[in-house]
């Protein structure tokens, strides 16, 4: 009788269910590690924005816009950060901050020129137009002892997440 050396079905099928066992339990910890680099990204660009503000401010000797009400990061005075002189902001055409172009999982300008995080949702600034070194921002309207607050919104975010999501997605610029 000959011994065959190949390996039977049944072998081949335990194999393909253990690396798709395997597999299962790996997929939820990349996707954790993948938010988190979002969250990551995300804090990076309310600090630059943050900080980019401020430059202006102190290139300038005012804010780029006097609105202080909570606002979406876009509009002339983000493209005068970016080094553009629209409306007559930035007639120095110092670049503040680089603005790239959003794409899928990245943040930058969307085609309607508002500034978006990885998840796709709006990044939000409240400036202290009063200059009295107070800002209220966040989406719980906290009062903050800086000139610039930024954050993200995530109930903005498509596709739109749960509530657990938008409590580990959220970045601000003051903490």
């Amino acid at each position: 009788m000959r011994k065959s050396s190949a390996f039977t079905l049944i072998e081949l099928l335990v194999v393909i269910a253990i690396i798709g066992i395997l597999a299962s339990l790996l997929f939820p910890a990349v996707n954790s590690a993948m938010d988190a680099a979002r969250k990551v990204h995300a804090k990076n660009d309310v600090t630059q924005i943050a900080s980019a503000v401020t430059a202006y401010m102190t290139e300038y000797g005012k804010l780029p816009d006097s609105n202080s009400s909570a606002q979406t990061v876009s509009g002339a005075w983000l493209q005068a950060l970016g080094g553009s002189n629209v409306s007559s902001l930035n007639p120095r055409q110092i670049v503040f901050i680089e603005l790239a172009t959003a794409k899928k999982r990245k943040s930058g300008t969307n085609a309607s020129g508002v500034f978006v995080d990885p998840w796709g949702g709006n990044y939000m600034i409240a400036f202290d137009s009063g200059y009295s070194n107070t800002v209220t921002g966040g989406t719980n309207s906290v009062t903050i002892r800086k000139v610039v607050a930024v954050w993200n919104n995530p109930s903005s975010q498509i596709p739109t997440p749960t509530a657990a999501q938008q409590t580990r997605r959220y970045v601000v610029s003051w903490e």
